[in-house]
């Protein structure tokens, strides 16, 4: 599936901006304030002034009032680095969440791109994929809708595994931005036709633990869950065959209406119990499900998460 986008959606995403919750210095000057005192255009604050102070910044007006040399401060605009950590294990290989996942990516970093951010797009299952830079401005999303077209879902998951290997390597702290299902191998069985992953037990101490890495080392951390109504609800009673996707483990399963009920509470209770774990350790989080309209995901979802304004 192509992950074009209409120009008219384009126009729409260059009016949103996202938003860090952390003020985090970048390294070149764009569309955004950071904690820096310089040469921007938005005025911040008095310091007196000093030996060696460049004069032209000194505020006149000031003097004549206060009889004072004062220094006029500015906030700089900076470049947020926001790195978009997208899962291709196998539980994502169901067309429509895939599609999902890459499509979000693919519009969060044209927002990115259009506003000067430096974006790394950083695939990962069991471990981190090859990154890819896009480098800045608008124009570059060409390049962003051929790296991601050419990913494919596989391999099992670990997320707390990629997060401790991307913790590894020097990096500008930044915006981090999981897309997942955080869905990992032993959380559930599956339908072997639907090749889609189950719900994770409540505790997901795996995506959790992951997330908190990133959190803990400084970085804005935002999760997508990404799901699908066959990661949310069986479909089928009887003996079924299930298989997980990522490790091949085969389950013969009697599915009574009971258990089907328990095995939607048990994938909504997944939901809730990462979403409250975000919330606990101020972790931007959005449910993107892959049966919503995807525009809807991105202009209303991400607004009401307060990732994009």
């Amino acid at each position: 599936m192509s992950l074009r986008f209409e120009n008219d959606f384009l126009k729409k995403l260059e009016y949103l901006h996202v938003v860090s919750k952390r003020a985090l210095a970048g390294q070149n000057r764009a569309d955004r304030l950071s904690p820096k005192r310089g040469r921007g255009l938005e005025f911040a604050d008095h310091r007196p002034y000093a030996a060696g102070d460049d004069y032209r910044h000194i505020d006149w007006k000031a003097y004549r009032r206060l009889n004072r040399l004062l220094l006029r401060l500015f906030d700089e605009e900076r470049d947020l680095s926001i790195y978009l950590l997208l899962d291709v294990s196998r539980s994502m290989v169901e067309p429509a969440k895939f599609d999902m996942a890459r499509r979000i990516a693919a519009a969060l970093c044209y927002v990115g791109l259009a506003h000067l951010d430096r974006l790394t797009i950083i695939p990962f299952g069991s471990d981190l994929g090859r990154e890819s830079s896009p480098g800045r401005g608008k124009g570059r999303i060409f390049r962003v809708f051929d790296a991601l077209e050419q990913l494919e879902a596989g391999g099992p998951t670990d997320l707390r595994a990629a997060c401790k290997a991307f913790a590894a390597r020097p990096r500008q702290l930044g915006l981090v931005v999981v897309i997942s299902d955080f869905l990992e191998p032993g959380s559930a069985p599956t339908h072997e036709s639907s090749e889609a992953a189950g719900p994770a037990t409540k505790d997901a101490i795996g995506p959790q633990a992951g997330l908190k890495i990133l959190r803990t080392i400084g970085h804005d951390v935002f999760a997508v869950h990404v799901t699908s109504e066959r990661d949310r609800d069986p479909g089928v009673f009887g003996t079924v065959r299930f298989v997980d996707v990522e490790t091949g483990e085969v389950r013969e399963i009697e599915v009574t209406p009971r258990l089907a009920a328990a095995y939607v509470k048990e994938a909504e209770a997944h939901a809730q119990v990462l979403a409250h774990f975000c919330g606990r350790y101020d972790i931007g989080y959005v449910r993107a499900d892959a049966e919503r309209p995807f525009e809807d995901v991105i202009l209303r979802a991400f607004r009401q998460g307060r990732f994009l304004a």
